[in-house]
């Protein structure tokens, strides 16, 4: 009797050690044949996040963020807590695959290689990716992402998953982006600002101040821009001090760039004094000071600086000042219209498009546009649904139906993602 009961307990233990020799003898090779099941391969894929053998795990977290389904989310959420950062790496990076189809191409992972016991890698330059408003994101995700920004395995993985946060528009997570912001990780605390200028939620801007003064130009940098895309207007006065004493020119454009978005008729005397500066960004920022005053008596000095001025970066925001102070008619040489010609310009598009965004919550202005929305340029008509899809209401919804139909593919294509993203936001 005692041999028999004994035998249910062997047949175990010599189906562990048959188990055991089985993924002894897995190598990364196999596992990338298991990845090419697609789908149907994800849950034999899943059981090996769990192997001893990190080259398993490692390709086991690649196979199934390149096979990209929903099915793939779990495991990938569940590889974020593997204590290997560059599986941790991999898995942010599926993660934000599924919802920005490409970055897998793109992101941190696709540049890692490993040094010894070290990952290296580097970010692009561009950080300007972010998923559209009409699209839902998992609250565990998010949730799994900010516990990964706050405690990740290497400031790598941290930094990467802040990241991730912004592209995610992940709300739920700005505590954890605040709490990562007080390590000392430089590339952790740009990550976070910048994910929270993505966000944008005004609630985070005090939360930012101690880092006005940081000693990284970087970093000051990109805590500036925050403050100000935050609209915190509190931070007025530290803003000035620093502009006042720094050194830096980074520095003293973003500062003043910044207190031009918070506007005080209390900032005038600053406006005033950089309206003429050497530095063409000065000019362009006090201008944006100028606009945001809103005053009618300003309109004229503006008026012959626009008609001054040889660059186009303060040009383009000399007339965004003149629009925001009332001229706001489309002609051949209106401002306005300046405006809407240089989305068509490789080079100066990025800076005409958020003062349009910005002009465009004027319901006049909307109007005004619906002309070159409809009847412009390819780049006219995108750039212009884009401006919609983020300063418009349902009255503008026609229009984009409209274009949604046009004859060209793409101002079509974009026409019908601006009317969803509208809908979605209003």
């Amino acid at each position: 009797m005692a041999f028999r009961r004994g035998i249910p307990f062997l047949l175990c233990l010599s189906f562990c050690l048959a188990a055991q020799a089985q993924d002894a003898a897995l190598r990364p090779k196999d596992v990338r044949e298991m990845g090419k099941g697609g789908a149907d391969a994800i849950p034999g894929l899943a059981a090996l996040l769990t192997n001893q053998d990190f080259e398993i795990r490692r390709e086991a977290v690649k196979q199934i963020a390149e096979i990209d389904t929903q099915h793939s989310l779990d495991p990938l959420v569940q590889a974020t807590r593997d204590s290997d950062a560059e599986i941790q790496i991999r898995a942010t990076d599926g993660l934000v695959n599924f919802y920005l189809p490409g970055y897998l191409k793109t992101g941190f992972a696709s540049s890692l290689r490993r040094v010894g016991t070290s990952i290296k890698g580097h970010f692009t330059d561009t950080n300007d990716q972010v998923i559209d408003p009409y699209i839902t994101v998992r609250p565990d995700l998010i949730a799994a992402l900010g516990t990964m920004a706050r405690q990740g395995a290497s400031p790598e993985a941290r930094a990467n998953a802040a990241r991730a946060i912004g592209i995610l528009r992940g709300k739920a997570a700005i505590p954890d982006l605040v709490q990562a912001m007080h390590a000392k990780d430089t590339p952790v605390i740009y990550e976070s600002l910048v994910s929270l200028q993505k966000i944008r939620d005004p609630e985070a801007a005090s939360s930012i101040s101690f880092l006005l003064r940081d000693l990284d130009p970087k970093v000051q940098v990109a805590a500036i821009e925050t403050t100000g895309l935050l609209l915190n207007k509190s931070a007025l006065p530290d803003l000035s001090e620093v502009l006042s004493h720094t050194r830096d020119n980074k520095v003293r454009r973003a500062a003043l760039t910044a207190i031009a978005m918070l506007p005080a008729e209390s900032s005038r005397e600053i406006y005033a004094r950089y309206i003429g500066d050497k530095d063409e960004k000065m000019r362009a920022a006090a201008a944006e000071g100028y606009a945001r005053l809103k005053n009618p008596a300003d309109l004229p000095m503006l008026e012959k600086a626009y008609q001054d001025e040889g660059k186009t970066s303060p040009r383009l925001s000399m007339a965004f000042a003149q629009v925001m102070l009332g001229k706001t008619e489309v002609s051949e040489f209106s401002p306005l219209q300046f405006l809407v010609n240089t989305l068509n310009s490789a080079a100066y598009h990025g800076e005409a498009f958020p003062f349009l965004v910005e002009l465009a919550r004027d319901p006049g202005v909307r109007k005004s546009l619906y002309t070159p929305l409809l009847q412009g340029t390819r780049d006219e008509k995108i750039q212009l649904a884009r401006v919609m899809a983020r300063s418009g209401d349902k009255d503008d919804v026609p229009q984009l139906e409209k274009l949604s139909h046009d004859a060209d593919p793409e101002a079509a294509q974009e026409g019908l993602r601006a009317l969803r993203n509208l809908q979605a936001r209003t």
